[in-house]
């Protein structure tokens, strides 16, 4: 009897969260998703791209082969670039956000920057968390 109610636990847990990523085709990614990643990770395959509802948010994630994970709005627009702990390209990252790193941070590289609702956090290859408005105004940084 454990086992039965173990085994339709597990299965129900899939059937739940199945709906949460569908897998697609890249050419399925909004136009601006695709223009992005031509632009910003030519130079890197793509793993997987898949139809995202994270927190009720809908929107695409992207997987690289390097391990970089992007994430895009329902609409195609970057959402989130995780480079894990490597460094990720800084073309799409604000002007301001750019040059604060620069001048407090010189020998640090961004290796994530995250749109939330309400700003914009970036993460270092010190593992300095750094939280901005949306507009690119600093806001506090600390330790992770």
């Amino acid at each position: 009897m454990k086992k039965r109610i173990i085994f339709a636990a597990l299965l129900l847990g899939f059937v739940i969260a199945a709906p949460a990523q569908k897998k697609i085709e890249t050419s399925e990614l909004p136009k601006p998703a695709q223009e992005f990643l031509q632009k910003h990770f030519s130079d890197i395959p793509i793993k997987v791209a898949k139809k995202d509802a994270e927190h009720g948010e809908k929107g695409y994630e992207v997987i690289l082969t390097d391990g970089t994970e992007v994430e895009f709005w329902k609409d195609g627009v970057y959402r989130e670039v995780d480079g894990d702990d490597k460094p990720i390209p800084t073309a799409f990252i604000p002007e301001s956000v750019k040059d604060y790193v620069a001048k407090n941070y010189p020998n640090e590289k961004i290796t994530h920057i995250d749109y939330g609702h309400k700003d914009l956090d970036v993460d270092l290859t010190n593992n300095i968390d750094l939280e901005f408005t949306k507009e690119g105004k600093f806001l506090k940084g600390k330790k992770k």
